[in-house]
């Protein structure tokens, strides 16, 4: 079955869909392994981890495409990947959706920032108008080949235009074709559950460690009625504190030895990647018929 099928199946099927961020193969190798339904490429952990730039729209359609198709490549479950603004206007959009198609992405999210846009839980963001989104998200619709591809729509309205107009483009975004919404950077419990009681839609929720929106559980914004919620940064910050310790305990000592329990073993870090699976296979093919 395609993953653009499963995500469907996921999003038609009772409770919350999580889906931690993977900015490689294999924090998204590690992700899969923990059991959870889908992966989510992130496109700050793709822009700081694999370009080693902040999250200010420096990471091009190229860029992100390549590390989803990787990402993509090498799991079973649905990549729920970070399209941007799009990376233009209607042709660049139309683009975008078939490459991601073509990359084994299940579903992809465009948002109606500016370019160059910045993370969501930045200040000073910038909108398009909600008519050029319109045409940006009829454009998406339009270009998929496949039918189950799911395409979310992002505003980042709020932070912008105020409440009223984020609203008021959720409905429009609606009426154009998006599959899913995702209103970026709630502030309170109180909005977070009024825009699951305004929108009749599936919703898509951002946990941010350290961002604007509160940390709820997922329990809980099932309860209030979302139907995906992303982890975009989990992995990338646990990562960059774990390194930045290890690091300066090597440089103050000159040897990890003291360190070695807090972490796995060379032999269990090639299993998470397929170690055993593949020599099997390599055995497999390489005894005499």
């Amino acid at each position: 079955m395609r993953t653009t099928t499963k995500f469907r199946q996921l999003l038609n099927q009772p409770g919350i869909i999580q889906a931690p961020g993977a900015y490689d193969c294999l924090t998204a190798k590690l992700i899969q392994q923990a059991g959870f339904p889908a992966v989510y490429m992130t496109g700050a952990g793709t822009s700081v981890a694999q370009l080693g730039y902040p999250d200010l729209g420096l990471a091009t359609m190229t860029d992100m495409i390549a590390n989803a198709g990787s990402i993509a490549d090498i799991l079973d479950v649905p990549l729920i990947a970070d399209a941007d603004t799009g990376y233009g206007g209607i042709l660049n959009v139309r683009r975008t959706i078939r490459q991601y198609e073509r990359a084994g992405v299940a579903a992809v999210h465009i948002e109606d920032q500016e370019m160059p846009k910045r993370c969501g839980h930045l200040d000073d963001k910038k909108v398009v108008s909600a008519q050029d989104m319109v045409q940006k998200i009829r454009a998406a619709v339009d270009a998929r080949t496949d039918d189950d591809f799911t395409i979310i729509v992002r505003t980042d309205s709020i932070a912008v235009t105020g409440w009223e107009d984020a609203m008021y483009r959720c409905e429009q975004y609606m009426k154009a074709g998006a599959d899913a919404l995702f209103v970026e950077a709630l502030r309170t419990p109180e909005e977070v559950e009024q825009v699951a009681k305004n929108l009749d839609i599936p919703l898509l929720y951002n946990f941010v460690e350290s961002g604007k929106s509160p940390l709820l559980s997922a329990a809980d914004l099932g309860k209030f009625g979302f139907k995906i919620v992303i982890y975009p940064a989990s992995a990338l910050l646990s990562v960059t504190h774990i390194v930045e310790q290890v690091m300066a305990q090597l440089k103050e000592t000159g040897t990890t030895a003291h360190l070695m329990d807090k972490m796995v073993t060379l032999e269990a870090c090639f299993e998470a990647v397929g170690l055993s699976s593949m020599l099997a296979e390599d055995a497999q093919f390489a005894s005499p018929v």
